[in-house]
């Protein structure tokens, strides 16, 4: 199967999908969407990959195996310990391949109304302070900025791995709109 752009038919209603991208691309947000659409279950690796104090839960992988074992579901392709599990039992992956700018738009936005708000992720986590974008590497900004480009490689060599798996590669808002009111509608 090669790469497949908006305006391209899907071959089947997917079942198991993975939604690929940096932070702030929209992966969870798309996740849950086509999960609503295609009526899959939706499972945030994020909520199940942070513990307390953003500790990495010891379950997680044996979480995720769970999950993903099961016949129809939508999740985020991120985390390297589960990448390949995940990508093993795909139908569709998805790569949002944003512009850094309007990626680096959403994060930012999205970690200042959470801060701001003291909005809670997962497990009890906040946003960290501000101040952290300057002193910890790792900080979400820093990551995406860091991390924006990573994501195309990787789906590549998972496409060499997994020659049948439909990859569906959207590089605008406008292009993710066409591509749920067109294929995807058609293709649910």
């Amino acid at each position: 199967m090669a790469w497949l752009s908006f305006v391209d038919e899907l071959p089947y209603r997917p079942a198991r999908v993975l939604v690929a991208g940096t932070s702030g691309s929209g992966k969870s947000t798309l996740a849950r969407h086509l999960a609503a659409v295609l009526e899959l279950r939706y499972f945030e690796l994020d909520a199940l990959h942070h513990g307390a104090s953003w500790t990495p839960r010891r379950a997680f992988a044996d979480d995720v195996a769970r999950l993903a074992a099961g016949p129809r579901w939508a999740t985020e392709w991120q985390y390297s310990a589960v990448r390949e599990l995940l990508a093993q039992r795909a139908d569709l992956l998805i790569l949002l391949d944003l512009p850094r700018r309007i990626v680096m738009t959403r994060v930012v936005r999205r970690t200042l109304s959470r801060r701001l708000r003291g909005t809670e992720l997962w497990n009890g986590n906040v946003e960290p302070r501000l101040r952290t974008i300057v002193s910890d590497r790792d900080h979400i900004i820093r990551w995406a900025w860091r991390t924006h480009h990573d994501h195309l490689p990787r789906v590549t060599r998972c496409v060499e791995w997994h020659p049948t798996l439909p990859v569906v590669r959207l590089r605008t808002p406008g292009q993710i709109e066409d591509w749920l009111a067109g294929p995807l509608t058609r293709a649910a």
